[in-house]
């Protein structure tokens, strides 16, 4: 399951060069954000799978305890 804050990896690159993408929105349709040149789409979840070539880096899980000072 793919959260905010996760990095993917697409098959084909976006036309910037860049194959690195940013999950910026999760729902009914998933936002990314190029992280070559910004440009942000969204992809229904189906696209996304088909799409997906693999996960690169988790977004950092918050503590569940508070916060840390």
């Amino acid at each position: 399951m793919l959260e905010v804050g996760d990095v993917v990896q697409l098959r084909k690159p976006h036309p910037c060069g860049s194959d690195r993408w940013e999950v910026v929105r999760t729902g009914a349709d998933i936002g990314l954000r190029c992280l070559g040149c910004g440009r942000r789409i969204l992809l229904s979840p189906s696209q996304l799978e088909r799409r997906l070539r693999r996960v690169l880096a988790r977004s950092p899980k918050e503590s569940s305890g508070g916060h840390e000072f």
